[in-house]
């Protein structure tokens, strides 16, 4: 059976696993999961669906959501919400950070996750810009970033559950949100080197993955093509002169920045030559069998390359934590607790007012 499909990372269709999906990945044998909303019902629902997600891969598969803190954090629809990274920034407490990515990773691994697409790296230079990350960034400056997203990670990871770095090179000055249209960060190479690189490029030995944003660099890439599709921005960039050794992924190849400019087959193509380990197809999970049939047309040192790093990364994975619903319960307690401590008793039952069920765009 050919091992293409580890290159995939894929969205689920809905809250159970049905046959013809279950079928479809036996067939492809995908590299991992991504779950959002949609896949979310109740606790005991959640961890079944993540077991049966296993029981159709012959490998081990990466199992990964955005469970950031605020709107963006999936569990909140069957449990407590997380402060956001703009409300522990502002607490400016870091052992409530570190406690965060603690209470996180103990979270996720109840259920079967191994990695989480966190955490945030991009500085917020305006909290109010409308460019996806309101809420999101843990500082307004280099300095905030790395400490704050530091403490995160580092709580994240001594649980077991791998991180993610993202949106590599980053968002933060984009003037447009890339799940709508491809925006133009218009920024020279000097001023990203001060600012956004600066962050990466001190995350590059500690994060498990990096996630690869959508956006125009024309400093980067002086050819117009999109960040996440570069070799310049992935292979020469993050690879040669950041250093980074760890696995790297698209973001959602499914987000308006992609799907206006590119088809599903020179998507592919380009994504995995420029650099990347995995493509992530979050919504159109029907396309997911068409794109691994496009990976054979990939050549095979960017096949070979992508394969190795996917398994290095699934060599770090830890197993999930047996299954108990007083357990969930518990730890749920310790996110609503922190919470309690981040904003205080009043604002804990206020929750964000976006409900990732609900809305029609799922940030990441």
């Amino acid at each position: 059976m050919s091992s293409l499909g580890q290159l995939l990372l894929t969205g689920v269709p809905g809250a159970r696993l049905d046959s013809e999906t279950a079928a479809t990945f036996r067939r492809i044998q995908p590299g991992g999961f991504i779950l959002f909303g949609r896949n979310i019902e109740s606790p005991e629902q959640l961890r079944k669906l993540i077991d049966d997600l296993r029981s159709v891969c012959e490998v081990e598969p990466i199992v990964t959501i955005d469970q950031e803190g605020g709107r963006v954090s999936r569990l909140r629809l069957i449990g407590s919400e997380p402060p956001n990274a703009n409300a522990l920034r502002d607490r400016g407490d870091l052992e409530l950070i570190g406690r965060h990515g603690r209470i996180t990773g103990e979270l996720l691994r109840i259920f079967g996750f191994n990695l989480d697409l966190c955490p945030v790296l991009d500085i917020s230079f305006d909290d109010e810009a409308d460019n996806s990350l309101r809420g999101r960034c843990y500082g307004n400056n280099v300095a905030q970033v790395v400490e704050n997203a530091g403490a995160f990670n580092d709580g994240l990871r001594r649980t077991g559950v791998l991180s993610c770095g993202k949106h590599f090179p980053g968002y933060s000055r984009a003037p447009l949100d890339a799940h709508h249209e491809l925006p133009v960060i218009a920024l020279d190479r000097a001023d990203l080197n001060a600012h956004e690189l600066a962050v990466f490029a001190h995350f590059s030995p500690l994060v498990d993955s990096m996630m690869i944003g959508h956006g125009l660099y024309p400093a980067l890439e002086p050819d117009g093509l999109c960040s996440s599709l570069s070799k310049r921005v992935i292979k020469e960039l993050l690879r040669g002169e950041l250093g980074y050794r760890g696995m790297i992924m698209t973001d959602d190849l499914d987000m308006g920045a992609i799907l206006n400019h590119h088809g599903l087959e020179e998507t592919i193509r380009l994504a995995i030559t420029a650099g990347n380990d995995l493509a992530m197809i979050c919504h159109r999970v029907e396309c997911v069998e068409e794109a691994h049939g496009h990976l054979e047309k990939v050549p095979q040192a960017d096949l070979d390359r992508a394969l190795e790093n996917v398994a290095a990364f699934k060599a770090r994975m830890v197993p999930a934590d047996r299954w108990d619903l007083a357990e969930f319960k518990r730890r749920d307690a310790e996110v609503r607790q922190l919470r309690i401590d981040t904003l205080g008793v009043e604002a804990a039952d206020q929750r964000s007012p976006e409900d990732g069920k609900r809305s029609p765009v799922e940030v990441y």
